[in-house]
């Protein structure tokens, strides 16, 4: 069954793409046994990046699951992505750790997912600890990095550990609370050491700025200090354990992954100072039927709880759904009850996923993260409970996308099947958007980033043999019109037999953006006949789905149909509808016909040093600022920017702040487009359309 809930550790790694966070997990599952070498990233063997897109990029796609065992406690490893395009990834999966584990580069220091990594522990409450890594490498610099983090973040760093040494010289870590020195073999194992004499004054010195720090997350702690009385290790690690999870303080730790120095420490600490689910106390959730708020304990004797963290597509095992269980227990078959979607499900097999491997699990309780097979009904975000005791959590969303593509088959006859294989793919990847586009005909696939489309697009070839093609998506102008007009529609037609006679007279008239079609019949005296008037109506509609200028949709325009005369033989409803068609292509080109474009509601935040790069940039894509606000150490613009001028947003932003600046759009409205663009757009549809 499962282990108990105070020995559960459960962490996330994270950081920008390239800090390390593999290959420190690599070095964990190493230093505890679970696998018997270290591999690496750059050879493609560790045993937390193994898909095929992974080992192509040298850097994670997709949050990797393990566990290992260390001094008695179980603990799940969560091994984030740090790149921006799969960032969606982390939120879902950083919201099942207890603790989280930031991993900074001392050569690179500190980047925008790094920060957005700390915002999310911040969101969920979740205690951190830092891990200054790549000490050993050229240009390494462990104050610069600490440094940064005392700016970036909140609440403070403080530094429990020294390097000795640094790049290639670098070898060992003293321990503040300790005083002791421990130098590393090639083994990684340390041996206990002398401080070096030209460090002793500077760890003296840090030792008293740490023991002040750690005083200051307990009351009688700090007046004993200030008495003077000598605070002993074991004092000092029980505050240490409550200013960490009461988010008084952040704990340094510093070593190198690939070298294996300083993470047993790590270790320590993780299982010292970061919490259990039990130290973290009830998760609170809603009654799915009166909205009110309830909670659940990590109590393996409470009703079962879980949510759904992530999901994975596979075409041959089918679905494995990894979920985070909140209270209760659960065995190694049976039902539950999905909440989010009111069904009741089965399931034949619970599995701990260890990397890319799945080994089955006799139970799991409060804190285990678990998967299951084959489930036709659950996908990420869901609440799973107990049916007689229902709840629902409320879950991380996917982040928004930032950029479309038209995708269409490569060879004839794939385009359901490339649509469904996409559907699957949206299953493990929320962040993905799929759209039908009725206007251009295209289907939309929406991402993060290019190579956040580009890998769905390598995992649909791999997954399920579909090539797929790229394109910039069309951009769906309408048409409509800008004065008032009144014609004839007048469609005689004389053959053997019957002939075709219709006869109307409308006014065509502007109306307010966004107000589509509105039709009145304004017939009096039997001018003509009721049954034909929706027909008129009917050829005006089919005829506006292609305006006059390019062959766009038109809207919001008013038509009312005031007179007309029939035959009283060679009338017919198709006579009025052909009727209705010439009259709306008349009033069209009469009434200075116009194109519109839809206008997008954007929302850049960015640190401030970009901040005029980003307005000029705006203004040069026909942008129309609508004001600015600061959120922390960033500013956010709000504008209004012409979709046609967006397509290609995020790498232009990603260079012009260094991949510090983040963007939202969502459609606001249509409007009309400058005479001078309008012709050169109108000139290149035609063409188009000639084709």
């Amino acid at each position: 069954m499962s282990e108990r809930v105070e020995n559960l550790r459960n962490i996330a790694l994270v950081a920008h793409s390239g800090a390390g966070k593999t290959s420190l997990a690599e070095a964990m599952l190493y230093d505890s046994g679970t696998i018997k070498r270290l591999g690496r990233v750059e050879d493609g063997n560790t045993a937390l990046d193994f898909e095929p897109e992974e080992l192509k990029r040298t850097s994670s796609i997709s949050s990797g699951f393990h566990q290992y065992s260390w001094k008695k406690h179980t603990v799940n490893l969560i091994d984030t992505p740090g790149d921006q395009n799969f960032f969606s990834d982390t939120v879902s999966c950083q919201q099942a750790a207890d603790g989280v584990i930031v991993v900074i580069d001392a050569v690179d220091g500190i980047k925008v997912q790094t920060e957005q990594a700390w915002e999310f522990a911040k969101d969920y409450n979740q205690p951190c600890a830092i891990f200054i890594n790549k000490l050993d490498r050229e240009r390494a610099d462990f104050s610069r990095a600490f440094q940064d983090a005392v700016e970036l973040f909140e609440p403070k760093p403080i530094i429990l550990q020294l390097p000795i040494g640094a790049e290639a010289d670098f070898k060992g870590i003293v321990d503040l609370i300790s005083g002791k020195a421990y130098v590393y073999g090639e083994d990684g194992k340390a041996q206990k050491s002398d401080v070096p004499a030209d460090m002793q004054d500077q760890v003296d010195s840090e030792r008293e700025n740490l023991i002040e720090n750690i005083a200051e997350a307990d009351d009688e702690l700090i007046e004993r200090y200030l008495e003077g009385e000598e605070l002993t290790d074991e004092d000092l690690k029980a505050a240490l354990r409550s200013g960490t999870q009461n988010r008084i303080f952040v704990p340094v730790l510093c070593g190198s992954a690939t070298s294996n120095i300083g993470i047993d420490f790590l270790m320590d600490l993780i299982v010292s100072a970061l919490p259990s689910p039990l130290d973290r106390g009830p998760k609170i959730g809603k009654d799915p039927n009166s909205g009110d708020e309830i909670e659940r304990n990590p109590d393996p004797a409470a009703p079962f709880s879980a949510y759904v963290v992530k999901t994975l597509a596979d075409p041959y095992a089918g679905r494995l759904t990894i979920l985070r269980v909140v209270s209760g227990t659960i065995g190694s078959d049976g039902t539950f009850y999905n909440s989010t979607r009111e069904k009741k499900e089965r399931f034949n097999q619970l599995l701990t996923i260890t990397g890319k491997e799945q080994k089955p699990a006799t139970g799991a309780g409060p804190g285990a993260i678990v998967a299951m097979a084959k489930l036709k009904e659950t996908y990420t975000a869901d609440t799973l409970c107990d049916e007689a005791a229902k709840i629902v959590y409320t879950c991380a969303e996917p982040l928004p996308s930032l950029i479309s593509f038209a995708i269409e088959a490569k060879n004839q006859g794939d385009e359901d099947k490339i649509f469904t294989s996409l559907v699957k793919l949206q299953e493990e990847d929320p962040a993905l958007k799929l759209d039908r586009r009725s206007e251009t005909k295209e289907i939309l696939l929406s991402g993060l980033g290019q190579i956040h489309i580009e890998t769905a697009i390598e995992k649909l070839k791999r997954k399920f043999n579909v090539e797929a093609v790229l394109s910039t998506p069309k951009v769906p102008y309408r048409e409509t019109i800008k004065k008032k007009v009144r014609v004839q529609g007048r469609h005689k037609k004389q053959t053997g037999g019957h002939g075709q006679f219709g006869d109307c007279w409308i006014q065509m008239e502007p109306l307010p953006r966004g107000k589509g079609f509105e039709f009145v019949d304004a017939i009096v005296g039997g001018a003509i006949p009721k049954t034909y008037i929706p027909a008129v109506e009917k050829g005006i509609l089919e005829s506006c789905q292609k305006g006059v200028l390019a062959g766009f949709p038109c809207v919001d325009f008013k038509v009312t149909l005031d007179d007309g005369s029939f035959h009283a033989v060679d009338s017919s409803e198709m006579a009025f509808k052909v009727a209705g068609s010439i009259a709306y292509k008349k009033a069209c080109e009469d009434a200075q016909p116009t194109l519109l474009e839809p206008i997008m509601n954007v929302t850049v935040t960015t640190p401030e040093e970009f901040m005029g790069d980003i307005m000029g940039d705006l203004n040069g894509r026909r942008g129309k600022v609508l004001g600015m606000d600061s959120a922390g150490k960033n500013q956010v613009i709000k504008a209004h920017v012409p979709m046609a001028e967006f397509l290609t947003y995020a790498p232009d932003l990603r260079s012009m702040t260094g991949g510090r600046g983040i963007y939202t759009m969502e459609f606001s409205h249509y409007d009309e487009v400058p005479a001078h663009i309008a012709e050169k757009i109108v000139e290149e549809k035609n063409k188009e359309n000639e084709k």
